[in-house]
């Protein structure tokens, strides 16, 4: 077979058939499969966004529930003993679509009210806690060791969007959602209540601030009341690679200017989105 007839056979092969044949030298650690992948994405096997969603997912079988959930003193719930009209209004403002319902305390979680299921409540006037009540769904607990993909499974299984996290002495410890999961795979999720195009920091439940890595300096420092450096780099992204020294992966930290910046959403090329939180708490 001549060079030519060769590289048309190669150039004739489907991803999955050169992958395959990448894997012929057996690799022994993730790590490995990880490379061969890159070099992969590095020959346009794989496009950037494909390799993403790998490392995100291969990522996850290592991750456990406590070093994602929502901690407690963060959670948005809604108390048995509250007359529904007051925590009407926190639920619209939270924009969140499941919420805990506690009892006398907050490690007696009593079930999840969806916002969807109180709705024709609170279009027919009929806002009591006897019908709401009715329409509480059973919480599902997971402990904080759990494995994510172990949760991711449960949850497809079970069709629950949210469990709630209980500590090794059955306290409640914070809540975690499909969402949550699903941003480790594929990155920051964004909807309706995130980022408008023209908008670059968004303030978070939690103290914390999602900012596009695309944000002027400029802009970044008048927000955040900062004096970071104008003049090397045009945007807040440049300066927090300069800062890693290296491309950063997402869950990466590092902190500069009283600020600490985790990484939120990037590929092998790029960082995309960041999440920021002051460093003094």
């Amino acid at each position: 077979m001549s060079d030519d007839q060769s590289s048309r056979s190669q150039g004739g092969k489907s991803w999955l058939e050169r992958i395959s044949q990448a894997f012929s030298n057996e690799p022994e650690t993730v790590e490995d499969v990880l490379e061969i992948l890159r070099d992969a994405e590095t020959q346009n096997i794989i496009d950037v966004d494909a390799m993403s969603i790998i490392e995100g997912a291969m990522q996850v079988i290592d991750m456990r529930v406590e070093e994602i959930m929502i901690p407690r003193s963060q959670m948005v719930t809604v108390k048995a003993s509250q007359e529904p009209k007051a925590f009407l209004s926190d639920i619209m403002e939270s924009a969140h679509s499941r919420f805990p319902v506690i009892g006398d305390s907050p490690d007696d979680v009593i079930g999840v009210l969806l916002a969807k299921d109180l709705l024709p409540l609170a279009l027919n006037n009929d806002l009591n806690w006897t019908k709401i009540r009715e329409i509480l769904r059973p919480p599902s607990f997971v402990p904080e060791s759990k494995r994510l993909n172990q949760l991711l499974k449960e949850f497809k299984e079970t069709r629950n969007h949210m469990a709630i996290v209980v500590d090794e002495y059955g306290g409640t410890a914070g809540l975690i959602t499909i969402e949550d999961v699903l941003e480790q795979i594929v990155g920051e999720i964004e909807d309706e209540h995130d980022f408008d195009e023209e908008t670059h920091i968004k303030a978070r439940g939690d103290g914390s601030f999602a900012v596009k890595a695309i944000t002027p300096i400029d802009d970044f420092n008048t927000f955040f009341r900062t004096e970071l450096d104008e003049e090397e780099f045009d945007t807040i992204g440049g300066i927090v690679l300069k800062e890693f020294g290296h491309l950063p992966r997402r869950g990466e930290s590092v902190e500069f200017g009283g600020l600490a910046f985790t990484i939120a959403n990037a590929d092998n090329r790029v960082i995309r989105l960041l999440q920021v939180t002051r460093s003094d708490g």
